[in-house]
C-alpha cells in the first residue's frame, strides 16, 4: 500500500509556555482539532496557543522518527530545533 501524502512534523507552542510535538497529514485540521479539545491528551490539560513550526517528511515513518528524535530534546534545544523548521505554517496557508 503506497500513499502520496506528505507527513508533518509539527510543533506547537501551548498557553503554559511547553511545546507538544505530534505529525500529522494536515497541519490546519489537526491544530483545529487540537484548539477543540479532541485528539493528544496532553493539548486537552495544555491548551494550543499557536502552531510554532513545522517540517515535511517523505512517509509516515520519517515523519515519526523526526517526532521520536525531537521528543528527546530538552525544550530549549526544541525553541532552537524549532527556527529551522517552517515557522508560522498555517499562516501560509490562509
Amino acid at each position: 500500500m503506497s500513499s502520496n501524502k506528505t507527513w508533518f512534523v509539527y510543533l506547537i507552542e501551548c498557553v503554559d509556555g511547553s511545546l507538544y510535538t505530534g505529525i500529522t497529514v494536515d497541519l490546519e485540521s489537526r491544530f483545529k482539532a487540537h484548539c477543540e479539545g479532541r485528539g493528544a491528551r496532553y493539548m486537552r490539560l495544555h491548551p494550543p496557543l499557536r502552531m510554532l513550526a513545522a517540517e515535511a517528511h517523505p512517509d509516515r515513518s520519517a515523519a515519526l522518527k523526526a517526532e521520536y528524535r525531537i521528543k528527546q530534546l530538552a525544550a530549549a534545544e526544541k525553541w532552537i530545533y524549532a527556527r529551522r523548521m517552517i515557522v508560522d505554517p498555517l499562516a501560509s496557508m490562509s
